[in-house]
């Protein structure tokens, strides 16, 4: 026998094709045929093949017809020359009595996609759309969808676009479908496929004729359609009400992401169809698909973020299986997290004990945790069960506890007693750099309460030549310089040897620039080095998990039924990592904190697709995407200044929209009540401006008058590669030190008058309610001397007034600390 894939094995097939003998018998030539397919199927080269399998394909047997298309459709591109020999054939079969002959003709002559073969393919096409057979009908419909594909660039006749728009009321449902799926890839340039109240209506009242997947993209297309009038919508509803609570979780998805879309001015209309959706998603979470109960998962996720609780009642059906997966299991355990309450705390803590110790560390680490997020309410029954893990003294355990016990220390301080008392021994069960940082952050902050913490930096410190993390080494500093502030007399030594080692051996520049700061910032004093680093060691502000808020459901209807939920981690109160978020979003009006604009869950990367479960994004409803502030691209000062002095044409004409979108405007002027916060070093507001990613350009030496701050940031809607929604923002803080004159004075005036005051200095009684700053007629009450002035480029209202909110956030929260 020759060997599978040599050119023996195709010469006897080529033999054999050209034997009379077994063409001329029927069932041989049919098993020679299917004998070159399970070839061609293992991977063998068989293209030498081609022209005795087109001989072949003039044959009555439409077994042999469908074996043979098979092999042309996989070789037509390697010989587009022979395959023009067929053409003739494929067309005689599209007038064949047999409708399933026609229909596989002309499948096969849209799948050969070579171009040369468009113009023999337009008219069977075009004939098979006006077919009775409804197989035939469905073929075509797809064809003139394949031949697009084909030629992207080309037009297709406005004829077929009639005819296909026509096709939609066909009796088969299928054929229905299929004109909506080949409409929408037609006409993708010009957005899709019209949908008016007629067609909308019409597929709505056909719903319930089609199957599972033609329902799924029914309801995604009507999507696009706005109800005229409040008795329509409710009509619509109606009608979709049954879909709700199909046994088909894409059904169901399908119809409640419509219900949301339509729905979106009505909050309870909405709130009433998450909560009837509840039990299919529910039976979907015990799909034996695991894709499926992932996705399930995860848009439960997005439920509960506005229904917080709701499922409390079924928590049981969120416990981890033996057989599971571990990215089910993790998903179960951050919606067990979410559903936990007094009544239901002690079994949900039992389970995830019990995961703690799984044999997948990455579950196991999953599940402390969590049980740490829980701690956040329920902080006693929590910090037994992370302090009897310790004594396990199993390395991925003891890293997973010791991080969560510092997040958790960090959220309520009230824990630091148990947790220090715990820590004693576990640095000898830590390997890896996330832990060993964790414990170092707990010794530098609440080390004084621990008994053997200098032993155990000396420890640390006499194997900082062997440390490989750079991490490590800089939290070592840290927590060292913390705990020579504490216990000096048993810290002088160590932080002596390890600032001589890191400034004069260290190779990396990260860890060298911290220990010159540190040995700088000893030189100034202890009292200057515990102002530094002596500050806050919790932020009970970060909030709690559980009983959160709930958020309006228009925040995240729009990535319902998508694969946003899948790619993205589910927001957390708070990170791993205790420290400043890196982005921020808010909404556009005033706030006192400054912690309500922190947002670390937004994600920047969200790329919206449709598979399985999930169909593509509906389109925007009425709220609009969130602003965030960043720093790229950077400003220059000479570019600042440039846009800054700009004045706008008087004469240019008010009716030019081009000339008012190209020029800066001076969008907003406000009088802050903020004294304190001038009182601040340079240095220290732009480091908090920093934090908010606010970027101070220029400022006046600290007791100048007029004292006057420059800064600029932009202000990004939706994610941050969206360049279309970049509006930049240019800034000036002034406080000239006088009486401000009323709001009718125009900015040049106001300019002049600060300027008069140049070489007068402001001491810091004057900043405090009863100073000469308060003597000017002009000023009301609540009132100080200190303005704001904002030009942008180009015009967004709302974008000012949120970066006039973060702006005077920052300075008030400066005020409160210095007060």
């Amino acid at each position: 026998m020759p060997y599978l894939g040599g050119e023996e094995m195709v010469r006897e097939l080529r033999r054999a094709l050209c034997n009379p003998n077994v063409q001329s018998d029927h069932l041989r030539y049919r098993n020679t045929i299917l004998k070159v397919i399970r070839v061609m199927s293992q991977g063998v080269d068989v293209s030498g093949l081609f022209s005795e399998v087109v001989k072949a394909c003039a044959t009555v047997d439409v077994v042999q017809k469908k074996l043979v298309y098979v092999f042309l459709c996989s070789y037509a591109s390697l010989n587009p020359d022979l395959s023009l020999l067929v053409i003739n054939t494929l067309r005689k079969d599209c007038h064949d009595a047999n409708p399933m002959v026609r229909s596989l003709a002309l499948r096969n002559m849209t799948n050969l996609r070579l171009p040369d073969l468009v113009e023999y393919v337009e008219q069977p096409l075009t004939a098979g759309l006006r077919d009775r057979a409804a197989c035939v009908r469905r073929v075509a419909v797809l064809g003139w969808a394949k031949l697009h594909n084909l030629q992207p660039h080309s037009d297709i006749d406005a004829t077929v676009v009639n005819e296909l728009y026509s096709l939609l009321r066909d009796p088969d449902p299928v054929v229905m479908v299929n004109c909506l799926r080949a409409l929408e890839e037609i006409l993708k340039e010009e957005g899709g496929v019209a949908i008016n109240k007629a067609i909308a209506h019409h597929l709505l009242n056909r719903l319930k004729e089609c199957d599972v997947w033609g329902q799924c993209e029914v309801l995604r297309v009507l999507q696009r359609y706005k109800p005229q009038s409040e008795d329509e919508l409710f009509d619509i509803l109606s009608l979709l009400d049954s879909s709700l609570l199909s046994p088909h979780a894409p059904v169901m998805a399908a119809t409640l992401s419509l219900f949301l879309n339509l729905c979106s001015g009505l909050p309870a209309t909405s709130a009433s169809a998450l909560e009837r959706a509840q039990g299919p998603l529910l039976a979907a979470c015990g799909s034996a698909t695991r894709e499926l109960k992932f996705t399930a998962l995860c848009h439960i996720q997005l439920l509960l973020r506005s229904l917080p609780g709701s499922m409390g009642a079924h928590y049981k059906r969120f416990f981890c299986g033996y057989a599971e997966p571990a990215f089910i299991k993790q998903r179960k355990m951050q919606v067990l997290v979410e559903l936990v309450n007094d009544d239901n705390v002690v079994s949900v803590l039992d389970e995830l004990k019990g995961y703690c110790t799984d044999v997948n560390t990455d579950t196991a680490q999953a599940a402390i945790s969590a049980v740490g997020r829980i701690g956040r309410s329920y902080s006693d029954r929590c910090l037994e069960i992370l302090t009897g893990l310790l004594g396990l003294k199993q390395e991925h355990i003891t890293s997973a506890v010791v991080q969560t016990v510092r997040d958790l220390v960090w959220v309520c301080p009230q824990c630091s007693d148990t947790v220090c008392l715990a820590l004693e021994g576990c640095e000898e069960a830590l390997q890896d750099s996330q832990g060993r940082q964790a414990l170092l952050w707990l010794l530098g902050v609440r080390g004084e309460r621990v008994s053997g913490a200098p032993y155990v930096l000396e420890a640390f410190i006499d194997s900082v030549r062997s440390e490989l993390s750079p991490g490590v080494k800089t939290e070592l500093l840290t927590a060292t310089v913390r705990m020579f502030l504490c216990r000096p007399a048993e810290m002088q030594d160590m932080l002596g040897r390890l600032l001589h080692y890191c400034i004069e051996e260290e190779t990396d520049m990260c860890v060298r620039d911290q220990a010159l700061l540190y040995y700088r910032l000893l030189h100034r004093g202890i009292q200057e080095t515990q102002r530094v680093l002596q500050g806050r060691r919790s932020d009970p502000s970060l909030g709690v998990l559980i009983c959160r808020p709930a958020e309006p459901i228009s925040r995240w209807a729009r990535s319902f039924n998508t694969l946003e939920p899948l790619r993205q981690e589910p927001a957390e109160p708070g990170s791993s990592n205790p420290g400043v978020p890196d982005r921020m979003t808010f909404d556009s009006k005033p706030t006192n904190h400054l912690s309500e604009h922190l947002d670390p869950g937004q994600d920047e990367e969200g790329v919206t697709e449709s598979s399985g479960l999930l169909l593509p994004w509906p389109p925007a409803g009425p709220r609009p995407a969130p602003l965030t502030l960043s720093l790229s691209p950077a400003l220059s000062p000479e570019k600042f200044e440039s846009l800054w002095l700009r004045r706008r044409d008087p004469h240019a004409g008010r009716g030019s929209d081009e000339a008012r979108k190209e020029e800066d405007f001076v969008c907003a002027e406000e009088r802050l009540h903020s004294p304190a916060a001038l009182g601040c070093s340079p240095q220290g507001l732009q480091a908090a401006l920093q934090l908010v990613n606010i970027q101070m350009l220029a400022f006046t030496p600290q007791h100048a008058l007029p004292w006057r701050v420059y800064l600029y940031t932009h202000t990004r809607r939706g994610h941050a590669s969206a360049t279309p929604g970049t509006t930049l923002v240019l800034g000036e803080l002034l406080y000239s030190g006088e009486a401000e004159r009323k709001d009718g004075d125009g900015g040049d005036e106001e300019d002049r008058q600060a300027v008069q005051g140049e070489g007068k200095e402001w001491r810091a009684d004057d900043l405090g309610g009863n100073g000469p700053s308060e003597r000017g007629k002009g000023r009301r009450d609540g009132e100080g001397g200190m303005r704001v002035r904002v030009k942008q480029r180009p015009r967004d209202d709302e974008a000012v007034a949120a970066f006039l909110s973060v702006l005077t956030t920052v300075l008030r929260t400066l005020s409160a600390e210095r007060a």
